[in-house]
């Protein structure tokens, strides 16, 4: 591909359909979701989860992308919760069309990760 690439000028590898990134922002661990968070990304979501707590920094779970989260999003989302929680990381939720929070708040637990104020 990457000979492709550099032969055809403007030809950028397309992005991911779905994913779970983390990246550095502000002093936080951003875990970004990306489409659809579904079990395909189970391998994903456990690298992600693990340099997230690694990083030691707060964590913010930006579901800005997300277009569909099912359950296995919803697990992962509540482990990495909890995982932070045992090891005294702070973790909110940044979700402004609100695909995360609605489903949380379906399952009773929107009250357990607050909202991200920055």
């Amino acid at each position: 591909m990457t000979e492709l690439r550099d032969a055809v000028p403007g030809l950028e590898e397309a992005a991911p359909v779905h994913a779970i990134r983390v990246e550095a922002e502000d002093g936080r661990a951003a875990v970004r979701l990306v489409g659809e968070i579904d079990a395909a990304l189970r391998p994903e979501a456990s690298a992600s989860m693990g340099m997230a707590l690694m990083s030691g920094l707060p964590v913010v779970i930006d579901a800005t992308e997300a277009t569909f989260v099912d359950s296995s999003g919803v697990a992962f989302v509540l482990q990495l919760h909890l995982a932070a929680s045992e090891a005294g990381i702070p973790v909110t939720l940044r979700d402004p069309h609100r695909v995360l929070r609605e489903v949380l708040d379906m399952v009773g637990l929107s009250v357990v990760i607050p909202d991200d104020e920055g």
